[in-house]
């Protein structure tokens, strides 16, 4: 058995949080003075059915988040396996991220990226610092799919979804 009072070190935590693959989502919005913005997270979720809440997560040393919560309004865009370079264009820093991305602003305002199979527009409802990071609270105000298979994150590497067949029901398992 391990010890639980051990240091977990970040290249421990990366290489076993590693192993959860994530969707890739970018969280997109505009600055005061009408920049677009964007950036890339693997911590989106649904957080509340009854109403309609997201959550994420963003390292507090994000240069474009508070930006964006200074306007309140985000969309969440939900990458498809196509969307590999927009990936990494929203990925990097400084300006000039949307030069090879192709969009159209929301009902919010915020970019919604052309390709996606999900965009979700948003209102800042809370935020809280956790460890080094942003823990987001969204309220949803507006969403949409399309088609297209989701990108995926893994150990470090893109991938999509391979389903295995149909889930069987509790009544055939046992359950």
């Amino acid at each position: 058995m391990s010890n639980l009072t051990a240091p977990i070190t970040p290249e421990h935590y990366r290489k076993v949080m590693g192993r959860l693959p994530t969707g890739v989502v970018a969280i997109t919005g505009v600055d005061d003075d009408g920049n677009d913005l964007g950036f890339i997270v693997g911590t989106f979720g649904a957080l509340s059915l009854e109403p309609p809440i997201v959550t994420f997560s963003v390292g507090h040393t994000s240069s474009s988040w508070p930006r964006i919560r200074r306007r309140q309004v985000f969309t969440a865009n939900v990458l498809s396996s196509t969307q590999v370079g927009e990936c990494r264009a929203l990925a990097g820093k400084g300006p000039g991220k949307f030069e090879s991305v192709a969009y159209t602003a929301g009902p919010l305002g915020a970019p919604r990226l052309r390709d996606s199979i999900a965009w979700i527009d948003c209102t800042v409802q809370a935020e809280v610092l956790v460890g080094d990071h942003f823990m987001v609270i969204g309220t949803v105000g507006a969403m949409e799919a399309a088609d297209g298979e989701p990108l995926l994150f893994q150990a470090g590497q893109f991938g999509t979804y391979q389903p295995l067949g149909p889930v069987p029901s509790p009544a055939t398992t046992g359950a």
